[in-house]
């Protein structure tokens, strides 16, 4: 390869330094083609618009660090490439961003529609149960027949789950997988009756003391008053477990048993009133335990653990607590007729119904926002309402309307999150610096404005010394 430079230090004169032979190629072949590489090809290229392609030679002659033939037109296909890259690239950047927004928005969209399935469910139970009474008036016997129904709940999510995963299991693999929930050895008698007995007592103590409410008040008190059990939730969680305290939490509780307190002064602390705002609290205190105590000891499970727990509470309850409606039967308690004499319609609607909130609010929280379920808990509230106004015609009191009021307000207070306070201040904070931005920019167009027309009317504005 013959290369040139100039050596200033040496002479005036550049000078021409052969280089030795680097190929295997005869010396002849070699200066042939040194001799086209110092003066090109006899048919020199032509580009595609039809002009000589010169700039390779010049290249070439000048000795340009890291030339090699056809870099300039390489050049010009790189750019072109890159140039046609470009959009590709940002559609692909900005492709997982599209990805996000659509996925939180169908999430939101499928919690609003879980929200609107917990509430009319909800509704619909605690109207069945108020229908029901009219006929039957066996609190306990409803109670242990809609827990019965829980059995369902694992056959349920394996169907689902067999339906939306290519994983192929049968369903006693997958309730020995879904027993890992008690422990490594899976589910034994001894956690059987030591895990699931408590819990299945709390969840019919719930059930029942909600019934039973639901005889002495109207719908809308007795869901008002269940609300209550986020606040107790809460305190439970701060002394039990510890969790982290918050003023603005304290303040719901403390409004929430301000309206319990309302509610039971609405006819006077005597009569039925008093007693069914005793058993709405009592439902919503045994409720906050069981909630407590699963954290507890159960921690975070999953759907498939949750499913099995819940269906083995309704072996439990189908097996050990079935001697109870027989012992109230006996002793007049609870007394009903024949078997066929029994309103299975209305039984088997509200043992559904209850087992539709079960399974929307336990699967809910794993497909949307949890905070989505709890509204969905609240707006049962104003749903009874609306029904015990139009088809039941109840006249409510100012101070059941306060009451109620209270305790929905204190809920939704229960929702804010635990940074809820930061949050807001980083708002508040940068709205005042986008008005103070905006103070700024309008100062400043205002001033141009005035100099402007101030050059308009011949003034000049002299400054002082």
């Amino acid at each position: 390869m013959i290369s040139t430079e100039s050596v200033a230090e040496i002479g005036e004169q550049p000078c021409i330094r052969l280089e030795p032979l680097k190929s295997g190629q005869p010396p002849d072949k070699a200066a042939s083609g040194s001799t086209q590489s110092l003066f090109g090809d006899s048919s020199p290229k032509v580009t595609a618009n039809g002009v000589h392609d010169i700039e390779d030679r010049i290249l070439r002659i000048t000795g340009y660090y890291g030339y090699y033939p056809g870099y300039s037109s390489h050049r010009r296909e790189e750019g072109s490439e890159s140039h046609a890259e470009t959009p590709g690239s940002e559609a692909s950047g900005e492709s997982p961003s599209y990805r996000t927004c659509a996925s939180s928005v169908l999430k939101v969209l499928g919690g609003l529609l879980v929200v609107l399935c917990v509430s009319s469910s909800w509704v619909g139970t605690t109207q069945v149960v108020k229908l029901t009474f009219q006929s039957f008036s066996c609190p306990f016997f409803i109670s242990w027949f809609s827990s019965n129904w829980n059995i369902l709940f694992f056959p349920i999510y394996y169907s689902g789950h067999v339906v939306t995963t290519r994983e192929k299991q049968t369903p006693i693999q997958r309730f020995r997988e879904c027993s890992k929930l008690f422990g490594e050895d899976g589910m034994t008698l001894k956690l059987f009756l030591k895990r699931t007995a408590p819990f299945s007592i709390l969840w019919t103590l719930t059930n029942y003391l909600y019934l039973l409410a639901l005889r002495k008040l109207t719908a809308t008190d007795v869901s008002a008053l269940y609300c209550c059990h986020k606040a107790f939730v809460f305190l439970l969680s701060w002394i039990v477990l510890k969790d982290r305290f918050m003023g603005v939490r304290i303040v719901a509780a403390i409004m929430a048993i301000t309206g319990i307190v309302m509610m039971a002064y609405a006819d006077g602390f005597h009569g039925d009133s008093f007693v069914g705002v005793a058993l709405a609290v009592g439902s919503a205190s045994t409720s906050a335990l069981y909630k407590v105590l699963f954290k507890m000891f159960l921690g975070s499970a999953n759907l498939g653990e949750v499913a099995h727990f819940l269906s083995t509470m309704g072996f439990f309850n189908l097996i050990f607590i079935s001697c109870v409606p027989l012992i109230l039967y006996f002793t007049k308690v609870e007394h009903w007729g024949s078997l066929s004499s029994l309103p299975w319609g209305y039984l088997c609607g509200l043992a559904g119904l209850w087992l539709v909130f079960n399974m929307l609010v336990h699967v809910g929280v794993v497909l949307t926002y949890p905070i989505l379920i709890s509204i969905g808990t609240l707006l049962s509230v104003p749903g009874n309402a609306a029904v015990d106004v139009l088809k039941h015609e109840v006249i409510f009191s100012m101070v059941r309307l306060a009451a109620t009021c209270i305790i929905c307000l204190g809920f939704l207070l229960l929702l804010l999150p635990e940074e809820w306070d930061s949050v807001t201040l980083r708002f508040l904070a940068s709205i005042a610096d986008k008005k103070s931005e905006e103070h700024g920019e309008e100062l400043t167009e205002s001033s141009v404005h005035t100099r402007s027309r101030s050059r308009a009317n011949g003034t000049v504005s002299i400054p002082l010394a």
